[in-house]
C-alpha cells in the first residue's frame, strides 16, 4: 500500500494549525452577486480514493442506501444508474469544516427522511458542527447549527453511527458528540439539547458517544472514553428514552476497552458489538467481538480470530443479514501482518469464514487500485460493512480508497462510480498529447488522465510509486518533460520524457528528499530542475538545483527556504519564488543558481500564498495572498500592482484565451465582491465572471486551479475532498 499521507496529515495537529489560515470572511448563504454563467461541472472520474466511514442500506426500500466520507461529504446510491449521487456539494467556502460526516441515519418509518451530523474537525479552530435534515433523500435540506464540535476526520471517524432516529418516535433523535456528551433532538433536528440522565461526563478530549443503535424500542450507546479496566462500563441503554443504565454484565479488558460498531440482529434478538483497544483507524493491536441475549441479558464472546503475537488488529464493521437470522459479517482493522478481512458467519458466531480467503477482485473500472503492483488489496481502514437486507449476498464494505460490493460473496469490485473524494494538490493541463490533465493528489500520488470520465487506464503513477504528490511540474517549451515529486519509499522524485505516461526515477536525490520532498519546477527547456524541501510539520529546508536530469543536485543558499520555486515559462535563465516569511519577490537570471531580491513589502506570514506565471510570456506574474488581494507583476517582479477588481485571491490559473481575446482565459478562486467563489476574466482581470453556482461549491477550494489551453471555457478544480471538479459552458 502507498504511504497514506494527506488525509492522514490532515488530522494532525501540524497540519491542523496550517488550517487555522483558512478564513471565514465572506457570507455565501446571504451574498448578492452576478448571475453565473451556465457552467456544467463534473468529476475528472478516479474512483473512491478516501476512507468510505460509513455506509447505509434503508431497511424498508429496495436500492436505497447511504455512504458517508471523512472529508468528502455524504451520497446517496442511485439504483437506476448505479451510481452515487453526492448531497452536500452546495456547502461553500466558509463551511469547509462541514464537509467531513460524522454520522448519518435514516428513518425507517419515512424513506425520504435522512440526516448528517457535519463537522471534520473537532480542534479549537475549527467551526462548530452541524445537522442537515432532509424530506427528500438529500435532494435539498434544513439546516440546524450546533453549539458543539464534531470530527469527522479525527480518530474514531469510522466508528459509529454516532446519529439515530428513536424507534420509539420519528420525531426524536440522538446525536453522539465527542466531548459534549450525548444530545438529543425532539422536533427532527431543528433544536438540540444534552439528554438528562445520561451517566458519562462529557471529557476535553476522548472520543465521547462512539455509537448508537436501537434494539426494539430501546437505545443503545457505546462510550470510548472508558479505561479498559474489570470495572469500566463503556455500554448503555435505555428503555424510555429518559433514563439511562449501564448494560448488566458488558465485555471488559483491552480486547473490549471501546465499543466501536454494533448491529441488532431482530430475528435472532441478538445485538453484536465490535471492539478495540484504540479508536482507530490506525493504532489498533486488539479487540474482540461480543453479542448480547436481548432476551436473556447474556453475553457470549463470538470473535473469529484473536490478535496475537505479530497479528495484531482490532475489530471494526458489523453487519447483520436481515433474511437470514444469525448471519452476520464483521471487518477486522489495522490488520497489517496478515491483512485485514471480512469474516462472516451463518451459525450466530459460533463458526466464521475469512471472505478474503476466496475473493476475486476486478478493479478494471478503478486501476489504481493495484497500487503499483499487479493485484490489488482487500483494503485497509475497513470500519464500514453493510449487508443489504433485501439480498443476502449482496455485502458491501468501505476502506481508505474505495468502497467494494460483491453479489455472491466471492467475485469483488468497486461500487464506487460518482464518488469521488480524492484530495487534490496539483493539476497540469498539457498544451499537446493525449492527455488534457495531469494531477498530484494525497494519497494516490499522480495520474495521466488520458479520459476525463474514466479512471486513468494507468493507474497510479509508478517507477517510484507515491503515497502522495508533493510537486509536478512541466517544462513549458518541451511539454514531454514533467517531472514529479512526492511521498514514497523507494525514491521521491522521477521524471517523463512522454508526458507523464510512463517515468523513471532520478538518478540521485538530496538527502533531505525522503523526508521532506516539496514542490518542484522545471525551467521552459527542461535543461534545469528546481526542488525546495518542506517537512510535513512545516519545517523549511534549503532548495537544490539539478542540470543533469536529476543525476546530481546542487544547495542553492540563496533560495528562500520553504518557497515554491516557478519557472519563467519562455525564458529557460528565469526561475522566481516567493518568500511568504518575509513579502520579498526573488528572482533568478541564471538558470537558478542563484537568487536576488526584486519587489519588497509585499503581503507576508502566510505559506499558502501562490505565485503563478502566465503561459507563453516572459516576465508575467501573478500572485495570490488570499484576503490580501491579487497583484501582477509584468517586468518578472520588479514590480507589483494590486488588481483592483477582486478583493481575494487564492489560486490562480489560465487557460485558452476567448475567440478574439489577446490573453489567454484567467481561472480565479476568490471573491470579487461577496462571496468566494469559482470565476473566469477574458479581459486580462478586469472584469471577472462567477462559474460556478450555488450547488455547485464543495467546501476548500483553495488548493489548484487550472484552464485547459486547447478548449476554451473547460477548468480543472482542485478540492480537498471531493476529486478533481471540470466545468465547461453549456
Amino acid at each position: 500500500m502507498p504511504t497514506p499521507s494527506r488525509r492522514t496529515v490532515l488530522a494532525a495537529t501540524a497540519t491542523a494549525a496550517a488550517l487555522t489560515t483558512l478564513p471565514a470572511l465572506s457570507t455565501n448563504a446571504h451574498a448578492a452577486e452576478p448571475r453565473p454563467q451556465a457552467y456544467r461541472w463534473r468529476n475528472a472520474a478516479i474512483g473512491g480514493t478516501g476512507f468510505v466511514t460509513g455506509v447505509l442500506f434503508h431497511p424498508t426500500t429496495p436500492g436505497l442506501a447511504y455512504a458517508r466520507t471523512d472529508i468528502g461529504g455524504a451520497y446517496r446510491w442511485d439504483a437506476r444508474t448505479a451510481r452515487w449521487t453526492p448531497l452536500t456539494d452546495h456547502l461553500g467556502w466558509d463551511d469547509w469544516n462541514l464537509l467531513g460526516v460524522e454520522a448519518l441515519a435514516v428513518d425507517p418509518v419515512h424513506p425520504n427522511r435522512l440526516y448528517l451530523a457535519l463537522g471534520t474537525y473537532a480542534q479549537s479552530w475549527a467551526g462548530n458542527g452541524a445537522v442537515l435534515r432532509s424530506d427528500d433523500r438529500g435532494a435539498t435540506w434544513t439546516r440546524t447549527d450546533l453549539t458543539v464540535k464534531l470530527g469527522a476526520n479525527e480518530d474514531g471517524r469510522g466508528m459509529g453511527e454516532r446519529l439515530l432516529v428513536d424507534p420509539r418516535d420519528s420525531d426524536t433523535l440522538w446525536l453522539g458528540t465527542r466531548h459534549d456528551g450525548l444530545l438529543k433532538s425532539t422536533d427532527r433536528g431543528a433544536t438540540w439539547a444534552a439528554a438528562t440522565g445520561f451517566p458519562p461526563a462529557p471529557a476535553a478530549s476522548g472520543q465521547g458517544v462512539t455509537l448508537l443503535v436501537a434494539v426494539g424500542r430501546s437505545v443503545y450507546a457505546g462510550w470510548g472514553d472508558a479505561d479498559g479496566s474489570a470495572t469500566a462500563v463503556n455500554l448503555y441503554r435505555t428503555t424510555d428514552g429518559t433514563t439511562w443504565a449501564a448494560v448488566p454484565g458488558q465485555p471488559t479488558g483491552t480486547s473490549a476497552k471501546i465499543p466501536v460498531r454494533a448491529a441488532h440482529d431482530p430475528h435472532a434478538r441478538e445485538l453484536y458489538v465490535t471492539y478495540a483497544d484504540a479508536p482507530g483507524p490506525n493504532g489498533q493491536a486488539d479487540g474482540s467481538v461480543h453479542k448480547l441475549s436481548t432476551v436473556t441479558g447474556r453475553w457470549t464472546e463470538v470473535t473469529p480470530v484473536r490478535p496475537g503475537g505479530s497479528d495484531t488488529f482490532g475489530y471494526g464493521g458489523v453487519a447483520v443479514d436481515a433474511r437470514r437470522p444469525g448471519t452476520v459479517v464483521v471487518s477486522t482493522n489495522n490488520r497489517w501482518a496478515a491483512v485485514d478481512t471480512l469474516y462472516r458467519t451463518a451459525d450466530g458466531g459460533r463458526t466464521w469464514t475469512s471472505l478474503k480467503d476466496t475473493a476475486v477482485f476486478d478493479v478494471s473500472e478503478t486501476p489504481f487500485l493495484k497500487w503499483g503492483g499487479d493485484q490489488p488489496k482487500f483494503g485497509w481502514w475497513i470500519q464500514a460493512v453493510a449487508v443489504d437486507p433485501h439480498n443476502s449476498k449482496h455485502v458491501v464494505y468501505g476502506t481508505g480508497a474505495t468502497l467494494y460490493g460483491t453479489r455472491d460473496l466471492v467475485h469483488w469490485a468497486p461500487r464506487i462510480r460518482g464518488l469521488e473524494e480524492t484530495s487534490v494538490v496539483q493539476l497540469v493541463s498539457p498544451p499537446v498529447g493525449e492527455a488534457h490533465l495531469l494531477s498530484g493528489s494525497g494519497d494516490i500520488g499522480v495520474l495521466y488522465h488520458e479520459r476525463l470520465t474514466a479512471s486513468p487506464s494507468r493507474g497510479m503513477a509508478t517507477n517510484p510509486v507515491f503515497g502522495s504528490a508533493t510537486g509536478l511540474a512541466q517544462a513549458a517549451g518541451r511539454p514531454a518533460y514533467v517531472v514529479r515529486t512526492g511521498w514514497g519509499d523507494n525514491g521521491n522524485g522521477a521524471f517523463s520524457n512522454d508526458g507523464g505516461r510512463t517515468w523513471a526515477p532520478f538518478a540521485a536525490q538530496p538527502s533531505l528528499a525522503h523526508d521532506a520532498p516539496g514542490p518542484i519546477a522545471a525551467n521552459a527547456d527542461g535543461s534545469a530542475l528546481l526542488w525546495s524541501f518542506v517537512h510535513w510539520d512545516g519545517t523549511k529546508y534549503p532548495a537544490h538545483r539539478s542540470d543533469d536530469n536529476g543525476a546530481t543536485w546542487t544547495e542553492i543558499p540563496s533560495f528562500p527556504k520553504g518557497a515554491t520555486p516557478v519557472a519563467d515559462p519562455a525564458d529557460p535563465t528565469l526561475f522566481y519564488a516567493y518568500d511568504t516569511d518575509t513579502g520579498t519577490l526573488q528572482a533568478s537570471t541564471d538558470s537558478g543558481r542563484t537568487f536576488t531580491a526584486r519587489a519588497t513589502g509585499l503581503p507576508a506570514g502566510d505559506s499558502q500564498f501562490q505565485l503563478v506565471a502566465a503561459p507563453g510570456r516572459s516576465g508575467d506574474l501573478w500572485l495570490s495572498v488570499k484576503w490580501n488581494g491579487l497583484y501582477r507583476s509584468t517586468d518578472g517582479g520588479v514590480s507589483f500592482a494590486k488588481v483592483a477588481s477582486c478583493w481575494a485571491a487564492y489560486t490562480l490559473g489560465f487557460g485558452r484565451a476567448a475567440d478574439g481575446a489577446g490573453y489567454p482565459a484567467i481561472y480565479l478562486v476568490g471573491s470579487t465582491e461577496t462571496i468566494t467563489a469559482v470565476h473566469r476574466s477574458d479581459d486580462e482581470a478586469v472584469t471577472w465572471t462567477r462559474i460556478n453556482d450555488d450547488r455547485h461549491q464543495w467546501g476548500w477550494t483553495g488548493q489548484a486551479i487550472t484552464g485547459d489551453p486547447r478548449v476554451y471555457g473547460r477548468v480543472y478544480l482542485a478540492t480537498n475532498g471531493r476529486g478533481i471538479q471540470y466545468g465547461e459552458p453549456v
